[in-house]
């Protein structure tokens, strides 16, 4: 019996996404991200670093269509480059340059006054983490694929503009985890046939747990961001 029930699952999510999705459309959206955050590692020096507030760029594309069963896709970018301040007596510091794409495969569950996604993908992880203390430097790598889980939230107030959506994305490999969580206000000054643009803001949480045999750390980054959204 549920060898029957997934393919008819799979088969319910493609025809809902065929339901609402009537159009073919393209989604793109760029933001500016002020974040802090915390770098904390046991392995192979022992420490933990705050992040001072900086600035990266966070952008996403999605394209979506009517074809029943086939996901629609969804590419998640951001990049962090940073330094940490020291955050114990001892003189050492972090500097992370950080990259995560998120390639996404997903169906649509709602899409009205209020909408709804789920899907499934992979997370490409590239950090480069060069540590220093007193006596050494170290320089660290954490990169790899990620399976990932995907799922969104939305509601628009209709005849306003107005709308919000909530978005995670959790994921592991058994050696890295990742949460990466955000929440978002937008206002749509341009609303047409062809076209809707609208301005942003929102907060944003990625955290990423890397444990392997020669290196252990955690990464924290936290802040506002605002941005631009395009729909066609």
């Amino acid at each position: 019996m549920k060898a029957i029930q997934l393919p008819l699952f799979i088969a319910a999510l493609g025809l809902s996404s065929f339901a609402q999705a009537d159009f073919i459309g393209l989604t793109g959206d760029v933001s500016y991200w002020s974040y802090d955050g915390k770098i904390k590692n046991t392995k192979p020096l022992n420490s933990e670093n705050d992040i001072d507030r900086d600035n990266g760029i966070q952008a996403s594309i999605a394209f979506e269509h009517p074809i029943p069963l086939l996901p629609n896709v969804k590419i998640k970018y951001t990049n962090i480059d940073s330094t940490t301040e020291n955050n114990t007596s001892s003189p050492n510091s972090d500097k992370v340059k950080f990259t995560n794409t998120d390639y996404i495969l997903y169906y649509e569950i709602l899409d009205n006054i209020v909408s709804a996604d789920i899907g499934f993908g992979l997370a490409n992880v590239d950090s480069d983490i060069k540590q220093y203390d007193a006596l050494q430097y170290v320089n660290n790598t954490i990169s790899g694929n990620v399976p990932i889980a995907y799922a969104s939230i939305g509601g628009k107030l209709p005849f306003t503009g107005l709308s919000t959506k909530g978005e995670i994305v959790v994921g592991s490999d058994g050696d890295t985890t990742m949460t990466d969580v955000q929440a978002e206000l937008q206002y749509n000054f341009v609303q047409s046939l062809l076209l809707d643009v609208g301005a942003k803001v929102g907060y944003r949480y990625l955290n990423i747990d890397a444990d392997k045999d020669d290196l252990k750390y955690k990464l924290d980054f936290k802040g506002p961001y605002i941005g631009l959204n395009a729909h066609f």
